[in-house]
């Protein structure tokens, strides 16, 4: 049975600073700033592309109007939200477009609302658990506590992803905070309650629903998948192979859980002003000054997740 996910002093190599990296694992000048340079006009395109396998997805299931159609649009609408939530975080880093105020507007009505995240407000709790992870003021800290953890643990909460039970409650939260008067929850309530009403009024009130259901279920059991692969079980250090793992990025994984590198999770933890475009490359300067060993990387998620609630 496996007792901790904590790297043993052993797979903790203290081979920092060299010449390309300092003590931290941040790359020094000049490739800081290359690894820094965030590529606005491929990010546009990318954009594009992230509504197209989502608003577009679910827009083709509406014209098709049949039941296959919003049944594989469900589907694929799980990859689609995961897509748009993973470039609004990037937004919230600021590091989507190198124009802030368009770097917020299409990170806000584009990518976060539509998939009920208000990112302004997650921008200041995700900068938290960058400044400490796993410490006193850590967001997130009892979704990462305490793995590994019991198989049946793990299934009871993987059912409760899957039945919309987690979704629910992310809605009673969001639905509080705009009676509260929180302004980002009320656009959100908004902008949901129109896009709603508008479907029900031409007649597609199933384009809605395949785009809840799917946020609530599929997207739900992905996203747990996902965080609890990038810091479940580890602790407080400013060694960061002591508060990320490392899981190898497989085609699969990073169509439907990880997409846009936000798998190569620890070189984002070790630099987050790096955009995503070029964390691989960051990663890769890692592996190459024996900082990241073969042993501190799972083979796949699916392994990681074996390993972490000893099933």
């Amino acid at each position: 049975m496996v007792t901790t996910l904590i790297p043993s002093s052993t797979e903790l190599p203290d081979v920092l600073p060299t010449a390309r990296l300092n003590e931290r694992g941040m790359a020094r000048n000049p490739l800081r700033a290359e690894l820094r340079h965030i590529d606005s006009g491929r990010n546009v395109i990318t954009v594009i592309g992230a509504m197209t396998l989502s608003f577009g997805v679910a827009g083709a299931a509406g014209w098709l109007n049949t039941w296959w159609a919003y049944v594989l649009g469900f589907l694929l609408l799980g990859g689609g939200h995961a897509r748009l939530n993973i470039l609004g975080h990037e937004a919230a880093h600021r590091l989507l477009f190198s124009n802030r105020r368009a770097n917020d507007w299409i990170g806000r009505w584009l990518l976060a609302y539509p998939t009920y995240q208000a990112l302004l407000a997650y921008r200041r709790s995700h900068f938290a658990h960058h400044r400490d992870e796993m410490g006193p003021e850590e967001p997130d800290a009892a979704l990462y506590a305490g793995y590994p953890i019991p198989a049946d643990s793990w299934r009871r909460k993987m059912r409760r992803d899957a039945t919309g039970v987690s979704a629910y409650k992310n809605f009673r939260g969001l639905w509080r905070a705009a009676r509260a008067g929180r302004r980002e929850a009320q656009y959100i309530v908004a902008m949901h309650a129109i896009a709603a009403s508008v479907l029900i009024a031409i007649g597609r009130p199933f384009v809605y629903v395949i785009w809840i259901l799917s946020w609530s279920t599929l997207w739900r059991v992905s996203n747990r998948v996902r965080s609890i692969a990038e810091h479940g079980g580890m602790v407080r250090s400013s060694d960061r192979r002591l508060t990320t793992h490392v899981i190898h990025q497989s085609l699969v994984a990073r169509m439907w859980i990880v997409p846009y590198n936000t798998g190569w999770h620890l070189a984002h933890h070790v630099d987050m002003g790096v955009p995503w475009r070029n964390l691989p490359r960051l990663h890769d300067e890692l592996v190459a000054a024996g900082w990241v060993t073969p042993e501190l990387e799972y083979p796949s998620y699916r392994a990681f997740i074996r390993h972490a609630t000893n099933g």
